[in-house]
């Protein structure tokens, strides 16, 4: 069953066209991995499916419903759970009032959450503002699974992180794909890790669907065109 279907999208800020031709699918207990140089558009399409800037064109339906009728709250609402690029976690909140800010009812919960990232019952009292950048992206991630979501959407999420931090989080990601049968968007360049995860690929290249297909068709050649430096 088809979760997430973008057809066909067009977005601007301002005078500016920021995606003119974006199509991609996911399906339910499917991981996608959105890919593609910087600054070719992958967090603005994060942006359009989460309602956070419109479509001028096309069209996006997610559980069988038009995103384009509903606010960017009741799209959160449908389930739709984002990871946004730079964590964005509270930081006068501690670890347990960040994670139940936006809880909703559903198999995550702290019980379950803290099992995934132990370091988060750890430092359960701590405020957001004393974690590590490591510590912090857990909780981002954990924030968004409290919401029960449909759909996670993780942008960027190991950016920047110590190659252990890394390591851990894309070991979470892996365990919610092969334990949990969650969907799930991850917008990454770390290709071999993509590659463990992933069951398609979406390559963007200045603002368009560049090409999609399994991930194990991704060749040298392609990866070499669009992803090189």
């Amino acid at each position: 069953m088809t979760l997430l279907n973008v057809t066909n999208i067009a977005a601007f800020y301002g005078a500016t066209q920021a995606l003119f031709d974006v199509s991609l699918r996911i399906d339910a207990g499917q991981v996608l991995a959105l890919m593609g140089r910087n600054g070719m558009g992958k967090s603005t399409t994060v942006k359009t499916i989460c309602k956070m800037i419109p479509v001028s064109r096309g069209q996006i339906t997610f559980h069988g419903q038009d995103l384009q009728k509903v606010p960017s709250y009741k799209a959160a609402r449908l389930g739709l759970g984002l990871v946004p690029e730079g964590r964005r976690c509270f930081p006068n909140l501690t670890v347990e009032e960040n994670l139940i800010a936006a809880a909703r009812p559903g198999h995550w919960d702290f019980a379950q959450v803290s099992a995934l990232f132990p370091r988060l019952e750890e430092r359960r009292t701590q405020g957001a503002a004393s974690l590590s950048g490591g510590e912090q992206q857990m909780l981002s991630i954990g924030r968004a699974l409290m919401t029960n979501p449909k759909l996670l959407i993780l942008d960027e999420a190991t950016e920047g992180l110590a190659p252990l931090v890394r390591q851990e989080i894309w070991d979470a990601i892996a365990t919610l794909k092969h334990k949990t049968g969650l969907s799930i968007l991850v917008v990454d360049k770390s290709l071999k890790e993509l590659s463990q995860i992933a069951d398609t690929a979406m390559i963007l290249e200045r603002g368009a669907t560049a090409w999609s297909g399994a991930m194990g068709d991704l060749t040298d050649d392609i990866t070499n065109q669009y992803l090189g430096v």
